[in-house]
């Protein structure tokens, strides 16, 4: 496969004390494999991260900031979405 025609990949990484993947950039590579060596070398080069996930670009699809109040307005009416008038125990993690 020509270097021009790679595919771009997303890469996603997961920090030794984070509970999500986060996203950290992107690269071009010919297959998984080399997607997930390059993500490697390139993304934890001071051993930070214990996951890696690679996903092919032409795989995602988003939403545009535009769009921001028709795809995010209907939830403000929901109260029961937004937990503000919940008391937590103190022994609950990662909330």
């Amino acid at each position: 496969m020509n270097k021009d025609h790679w595919k771009l990949w997303e890469v996603f990484l997961r920090s030794k004390n984070g509970l999500s993947h986060k996203h950290v950039g992107s690269l071009h590579a010919a297959d998984t494999e080399m997607a997930i060596q390059n993500a490697r070398d390139v993304y934890t080069r001071r051993s930070e991260g214990i996951s890696i996930w690679v996903v092919p670009s032409e795989s995602i699809t988003a939403s545009a900031p535009d769009e921001k109040e028709p795809l995010f307005a209907p939830s403000d009416d929901k109260v029961y979405r937004h937990p503000t008038f919940y008391d937590i125990p103190d022994d609950v993690e990662h909330m």
